[in-house]
């Protein structure tokens, strides 16, 4: 058996795309092989798709997107009733285009995803929170579950970024009880803190359109709900590793929602089986667009090979980077852009490149090369 689990190619393929195309070629190579998909995601955009692959149910539902605009959203529902959500799909950065702005973007529609898979009767939730737009610490996704934000006067704030300074009281009696008997795993491989240089203001809110003077209020909304979050709860989980993930959605999911911050590859892969099918692999093909150091710390490609346990592992990628030390567990790098094209003919060409380089690994895998 042959197992392929690659997370995408970002910007060119999807890793359902990836696994697809690898496959068709090692079974062109040998039809009778016995070839197997599993598409990772870490969290990010693609989650939900990559888990549902192996069954399950896409749920549609309207939610609001990070300026409040009604849109059309999804989150999955897995054979065994575990809701799996990605916020990218209610409150991410695709979702905004150029119109990029920290300060009035929130995660409401993320808390209205999570609302939506409740009223499914969902005890169990995966929630990717990669590829956000928004730098509001969690409170629209808490609003959407019924907490309030209030400030001075007792009025509720803007549930975006430039409430965050406004805040001086949080009343969680309202917040949907059905959160307590609800597990919720939040899938985040981002280990900044809530605040500081390292925080989600200064590492983070530049890519979703903050200059100097939005970082430096943002980061000063976020210690002000730090201080109130405290106060209200008893418990500062502003220093926690992932805190910071997703402009400070990290911090409210595990506040106010008594959520679990999980590594996000490791958590799909065991979700899907990886570690149990491959103990009866003869094969594991990892891969990503770029093989890098990071794909050899806690990515998906190492999270892979840590998994496969003694069954070879291959990885192919757009590109490498490194050279694989004699320690790792991933045997040989594939590499499908050998000559560094530009990226608008990579996008073109990229499933052709991969083709040849798949053909050529089924070729010596045939070989009994690995």
């Amino acid at each position: 058996m042959i197992i392929i689990a690659p997370d995408s190619f970002k910007g060119t393929m999807t890793a359902i795309e990836v696994c697809e195309t690898i496959k068709k070629e090692f079974l062109k190579a040998d039809p009778t092989l016995d070839v197997r998909c599993l598409p990772v995601a870490d969290g990010g955009e693609g989650t939900v798709d990559a888990l549902l692959f192996g069954g399950g149910e896409r749920v549609s539902v309207t939610v609001n997107d990070p300026y409040f605009n009604k849109i059309n959203s999804f989150y999955g529902i897995l054979p065994d009733g575990t809701a799996v959500i990605e916020m990218a799909a209610a409150s991410g950065l695709p979702l905004v285009g150029e119109n990029k702005n920290p300060l009035l973007t929130t995660t409401y529609g993320t808390g209205e995803l999570i609302k939506a898979a409740l009223d499914r009767g969902c005890k169990k939730i995966l929630l990717g929170i990669g590829g956000s737009a928004t730098n509001d610490g969690g409170m629209g996704c808490a609003a959407a579950l019924g907490a309030k934000f209030l400030d001075k006067d007792n009025n509720e704030v803007p549930l975006n970024g430039a409430g965050l300074c406004e805040v001086r009281k949080i009343d969680l009696n309202g917040l949907d009880s059905r959160l307590k008997s609800t597990e919720i795993k939040v899938l985040c491989d981002v280990v900044s803190p809530l605040y500081g240089k390292d925080g989600a203001a200064y590492v983070f809110a530049p890519q979703k359109g903050a200059n100097e003077d939005t970082v430096r209020i943002l980061d000063n909304g976020l210690r002000n709900l730090a201080s109130v979050t405290k106060e209200t709860i008893g418990i500062d989980n502003s220093l926690l590793e992932g805190a910071g993930a997703a402009g400070g959605l990290g911090f409210a999911l595990v506040s106010f929602l008594g959520a679990s911050l999980v590594k996000g590859a490791p958590t799909v892969l065991h979700s899907m089986g990886l570690h149990t099918l491959a103990k009866s692999a003869d094969l594991v093909i990892t891969g990503e667009g770029c093989f890098d150091e990071q794909s050899l710390l806690g990515k998906a490609p190492s999270s892979v090979a840590e998994l496969s346990g003694d069954t070879p592992v291959v990885a192919v990628a757009g590109r490498c980077k490194i050279n694989l030390p004699q320690s790792s567990k991933i045997r040989k790098v594939y590499v499908t852009d050998t000559v560094g094209k530009p990226f608008e003919i990579l996008k073109k060409e990229c499933f052709n490149d991969l083709s040849v380089t798949a053909a050529q690994m089924a070729k010596d895998y045939l070989k009994n090369k690995f």
